[in-house]
């Protein structure tokens, strides 16, 4: 089902799957040339040796990478049972499974985006930090933070149409109030802690840190972070198995 999700988006194309490829390039490129030499921002990286031409194009594209995976899946999970309506009338059809095969979309194109990610780096003749080995644990708390709340807006989906619409304003919210146009550091200490109650915001700085400047994870803020994902994704599946008796009924 993952696959058949990926290939759909591009059925019909002239390159197909090559877009996958194609898109991530083509906005890197975007980035570069606006920011770094149009609007000539610079950025210190913690005293990295990266060029300024690029470096502010490298922390945007990092952080955009999280933000998509999580906006992939959390805009598309309000409608995720209205769209499968054919699903629900199948009994055996374990439903649950739903925010999975978005996720693993999902996941697939962020996988894309990070190979570009890196391979512009070597471009650059920079040398990747052996600290990428963590990138899978960063990664893993968000994934379980986005199949809770899958599960749970799909649920209330079926029953309030109007959670679509309200989630899309909240995602866009999420997206300027993230560290992605700006690195947290660059905030004032009054206002930097209030922006860590966005559960992006911690999963975005460490992918940096992991990345592009080669320091370890915050392990103390990692553990937290699992906890609560791990509480979130529990109670979104609970929620979910108590409420879709209800779904064949509504739908």
């Amino acid at each position: 089902m993952v696959k058949r999700e990926v290939m759909s988006r591009y059925k019909g194309s002239f390159l197909g799957i090559l877009w996958s490829l194609v898109n991530p390039i083509l906005m890197l490129a975007i980035y570069t040339f606006v920011f770094g030499i149009v609007f000539k921002v610079r950025l210190d990286l913690n005293n990295s040796l990266y060029d300024d031409k690029a470096a502010f194009a490298l922390v945007l594209f990092a952080g955009l990478i999280v933000y998509n995976l999580f906006n992939e899946c959390i805009s598309r999970a309000p409608r995720l049972i209205l769209s499968n309506v054919n699903y629900v009338k199948k009994i055996i059809f374990p439903l649950e499974i739903l925010p999975w095969v978005t996720l693993g979309a999902a996941l697939f194109h962020a996988g894309i985006s990070y190979l570009v990610l890196l391979t512009f780096l070597l471009i650059l003749g920079h040398a990747l930090h052996w600290t990428l080995i963590f990138m899978p644990i960063v990664v893993l708390p968000l994934l379980l933070l986005i199949m809770g709340l899958s599960w749970l807006l799909s649920s209330i989906g079926v029953f309030v149409r109007d959670i679509g619409q309200f989630i899309g304003l909240i995602l866009t919210m999420m997206l300027f109030l993230s560290p992605i146009f700006y690195p947290a550091s660059a905030l004032p200490e009054s206002v930097r802690d209030y922006l860590f109650l966005n559960p992006l915001t911690f999963i975005i700085e460490q992918t940096r840190a992991i990345i592009l400047t080669g320091s370890l994870p915050n392990w103390v803020g990692l553990t937290v972070y699992y906890l609560i994902a791990v509480f979130i994704a529990w109670t979104g599946l609970l929620w979910f198995e108590k409420t879709r008796k209800g779904f064949a009924d509504v739908l």
